[in-house]
């Protein structure tokens, strides 16, 4: 049976950060790293670090065209589009709302949350899970998402969002309060 005849290249590792010598500038102690080479393999280190090898590099290196226009309109329309919703996140509302039903018995409404790029039911379920009570997503009179606790938890359910959710600011959440009219 024949063997296939193959030429394994011998690597050179360095001794400091265990990289490639060609790659050592990219670690954190190039100077030690150029030291050690220097020391151990004095002809890899001037073919990598020689004046003249760095000119001839150099002149071999070209800068890339401008980008184009397109390109930077592109960009541009990206940084607006990101600015626009920044935006809209900062002037939504989180309005929380405790609607009394009949006696004394009443449910906790929480509407705006997923202009903050929460999921409804995960935040429904972790309300559920936080205040041992039922907790659902509901489409409102406008036909919009919101999260309906049962139970009076209002003051308590403002802490927790601003515990929970880091980039809903305190100023943007409103506590209401709406009684049910009797008939």
């Amino acid at each position: 049976m024949a063997t296939p005849t193959s030429t394994a290249k011998q690597v050179t590792y360095c001794g400091v950060c265990s990289l490639p010598p060609e790659y050592c500038e990219f670690g954190p102690t190039l100077d030690k790293c150029k030291k050690w080479l220097q020391e151990k393999h004095s002809e890899l280190f001037h073919k990598l670090y020689s004046q003249i090898e760095l000119v001839e590099k150099l002149a071999n290196t070209s800068l890339e065209e401008k980008p184009n226009e397109v390109e930077d309109k592109k960009k541009a329309k990206e940084a607006a589009k990101i600015e626009r919703e920044l935006q809209k996140k900062m002037t939504s509302k989180v309005i929380i709302t405790r609607i009394a039903r009949n006696k004394r018995k009443c449910v906790t409404s929480v509407y705006g949350l997923q202009n903050f790029d929460i999921d409804l039911k995960k935040a429904a379920k972790s309300f559920a899970t936080k205040f041992a009570c039922g907790s659902s997503v509901v489409k409102n009179n406008q036909g919009n998402d919101e999260i309906v606790v049962q139970g009076d938890v209002s003051d308590d359910l403002f802490d927790f969002i601003l515990e929970t959710w880091k980039d809903v600011p305190e100023d943007n959440i409103e506590l209401t309060e709406d009684k049910k009219s009797k008939k």
